[in-house]
């Protein structure tokens, strides 16, 4: 094909995103003959644009309904009355009354000897599944005569890059990639090189990607027929968005991460709170304490590290103007009454959106604070009082009753007080012990327990050693607090490796940092009381084959008993659900309400969510379970189920990103903290968070992944 860039690698910025094919102002309408079929189209299409619309298909490989067309690969000829020759269809605009025939004898004819011509110095099977082979297998070819097919020497591939792999040997110019990273994203990483027979789609002076200041947003990759640009990780079609945009996937919650993380780039604060709010009536908790599994697979973490998803929605958070708050629609009165046991995540969230719908909604809290475990189980320097009281306070101001101190043993009495539905999301509120000799002293405890009479302002006192049992969250939550209230010395043991810690990686760094010793694989066997303090006999361990969590075996080790002393021991092992028998619901072996996929239980207008359904998680695991009971009971009290409400209104996102100097190179920002000395003094939040300038800086690292799903799948043949 011949080629129409050459040797441009070095960053073609257009006035302006995708090229806008010219239109006839007035939009009048023509009408054209397709294989004997009449087609209505708009003055201005071309005729393989008003073939495509009435289904009649014509082959092509450098034709894309996102780029102006070029005609290279002539595959998409046609016959036209009147018209010399065999016209490319792609760059033939449509005239009133024209006879366009698209498949006759001699045509079909020209297409199969194109295709024997791009196939004869075609080094490589074609692959399975691409454009390129349907296209040959639609429009067949001739037989090569025997010695006739060229082999030209084999070009590297280039397997080092990021994300992708580019092979040129199965590239036929096409020019689509070159096209779309130059004249569509403004990027310009890649051109076509050399001339004539040596051209090449390659980056400039055969650079890497990187330095080419590719924006890695699978665009060329996307509009590939050959095969000569992939994914590294490959999927299927059914798996295609998951694997593209993982982040959003990956979000219980189903937020749209992408999108307020651009609308962070460009400044836009309250826009991108007000996404996240169409999911999430607690935006500013999650920015503190959300464990962002988003992170974990983020696309971004293949050049070097993910983007600080959490942190930008803390900053967005902490920008809301209260923008939206005069937007809140809530429906007319249902007449129908829902309680809601538990002010938890789950529980805060169901009664949001149900108020939304229009239901008189009651939540029922046997705490004398409103939160739930994020009040009692999430320590005041990760998650302030005033940020909880804050997104509390923004629920009951649509008229949600919220009553604390007010706990409930019996169903039938609320269904005898008028309530149509009971959603429970009462938590796993209860910590677990460690079933050892000596752990009913007085001075152990479980971290459940210590960490709820830390939070609700108990007179609480560590002082001297504490010895703290356990590997996630609460276990360190217990250490970096305990710390704050007067221990000279934290010591950690955990029966694994810091590599099998459930703990986010982050806080465990924090509690290194503050202080906090840590024994791995050790495990203790007994405890000892003493007047003066306690002796916690314990035992080396070695991690043997994987368990049923995924995670190697914690093995003793024979004759490796020894002694840690300590004044305190608290386990922070595990939580369990209590679930009172007078509910009347199935639990199973672990109390947890047995709940199925509509957060029904067994009884007749009761749902439950959270902890207490699906055991101990995440904040942003428990909101979504109480967006999934909010739908079901929507739909059980006769609604639509529909419970989202968009704040402002969906916008295409621009296709234009434009060429960045080192963006591949551009580290992920450090969230601003405390010092450590002055950490432990207090309860102080420890993260500061991004200032404005930092947040702009975070969010342009996203990839942008969204914008490779928003690309126009060009026509294919039809099946046969």
């Amino acid at each position: 094909m011949p080629p129409d860039i050459v040797g441009n690698c070095t960053g073609y910025n257009p006035p302006g995103g995708k090229p806008v094919r010219p239109e006839s102002a007035s939009m009048k309408m023509i009408t054209i003959t397709v294989d004997d079929k009449k087609i209505e189209v708009q003055e201005g299409k071309t005729v393989l644009e008003a073939a495509e619309q009435a289904g009649i298909y014509i082959p092509s490989l450098c034709y894309h309904p996102d780029l102006t067309p070029i005609g290279a690969c002539r595959l998409c000829v046609v016959e036209i009355e009147g018209m010399r020759g065999f016209p490319t269809s792609c760059t033939t605009k449509a005239a009133d009354g024209m006879v366009v025939r698209t498949h006759g004898p001699a045509v079909q004819e020209f297409r199969r000897n194109l295709i024997w011509l791009l196939l004869s110095e075609y080094p490589i099977e074609l692959v399975e599944g691409t454009q390129f082979k349907k296209v040959v297998d639609y429009i067949g070819m001739k037989e090569f005569p025997a010695g006739h097919r060229k082999s030209r020497p084999p070009l590297p591939v280039a397997e080092n890059d990021p994300l992708y792999v580019r092979d040129p040997n199965r590239c036929i110019l096409c020019e689509r990639c070159v096209r779309m990273c130059q004249k569509v994203r403004g990027v310009g990483a890649i051109g076509l090189v050399n001339r004539g027979i040596d051209t090449i789609v390659n980056t400039n002076s055969d650079e890497s990607l990187a330095d080419a200041q590719c924006r890695f947003c699978g665009a060329c990759v996307e509009v590939c027929p050959t095969g000569a640009l992939v994914d590294k990780n490959t999927f299927t079609e059914a798996e295609r968005e998951e694997s593209l945009l993982p982040c959003s996937n990956a979000c219980p919650a189903g937020i749209d991460i992408p999108r307020y993380v651009g609308l962070i780039a460009e400044g836009k604060y309250q826009d991108a709170v007000e996404v996240i709010r169409q999911k999430a009536p607690l935006p500013l908790v999650l920015g503190c304490v959300c464990d962002h599994p988003c992170e974990e697979v983020c696309r971004r973490e293949s050049l070097d590290k993910p983007i600080a998803i959490r942190a930008l929605k803390q900053y967005a958070a902490m920008q809301d103007s209260r923008r939206w708050q005069p937007g809140v629609t809530v429906a007319a009165d249902t007449g129908k009454k829902v309680a809601v046991v538990g002010s938890g995540p789950a529980g805060l969230t169901a009664a949001w959106f149900l108020r939304k719908k229009g239901y008189a909604v009651t939540i029922f809290e046997a705490l004398p604070e409103a939160g739930g475990m994020m009040r009692v189980g999430i320590p005041r320097y990760r998650l302030p009082a005033e940020i909880l009281d804050r997104e509390i306070a923004d629920i009951t101001a649509i008229g949600v009753d919220l009553k604390t101190n007010t706990a409930v043993g019996s169903l039938d009495e609320l269904f005898a007080d008028g309530f149509d539905a009971v959603y429970l999301g009462i938590g796993a509120v209860d910590g677990t012990m460690m079933g050892i000799d000596g752990e009913d002293d007085a001075r152990a405890t479980d971290g459940i327990a210590l960490l709820r009479r830390i939070n609700l302002g108990e007179d609480v006192e560590l002082p001297g050693r504490v010895v703290v049992v356990g590997g996630g969250n609460v276990a360190i939550d217990v250490c970096r607090s305990a710390l704050r209230k007067g221990a000279d010395k934290v010591t950690l043991v955990y029966r694994r490796t810091r590599a099998e810690m459930p703990a986010e990686p982050e806080e465990i760094q924090a509690a290194l940092d503050e202080g906090v010793e840590m024994n791995f694989l050790t495990n203790p066997l007994r405890i000892h009381p003493r007047d003066e303090n306690l002796q916690i006999e314990c035992i080396r361990m070695e991690l043997g084959k994987p368990d049923a969590s995924g995670r190697r075996r914690p093995v003793p080790v024979d004759g490796s008993e020894f002694k840690i002393e300590g004044d305190w021991f608290v386990a922070a092992i595990g939580q369990q659900s209590v679930v009172p028998e007078a509910f009347g619901v199935d639990v199973n072996k672990w109390s947890e309400i047995q709940v199925n996929e509509n957060a029904a239980t067994s009884r007749q207008g009761v749902f439950a969510g959270g902890d207490i359904a699906y055991g101990p998680a995440s904040v942003i695991k428990a909101i979504n379970a109480g967006r999934v009971a909010a739908t079901a009971i929507d739909k059980y009290l006769d609604g639509d189920g529909d419970i989202d409400q968009k704040y402002i209104p969906d916008e295409q996102d621009e296709p234009y990103i434009g060429r960045v100097e080192g963006f591949a190179e551009k580290d992920r920002l450090a969230i601003p903290e405390l010092e450590p000395a002055q950490r432990t003094k207090s309860f102080c939040q420890v993260e500061l968070g991004y200032d404005e300038q930092a947040a702009v800086a975070e969010a342009s690292r996203c990839l942008r992944c969204q914008l490779r799903l928003g690309i126009t799948t060009p026509p294919l043949p039809p099946e046969k």
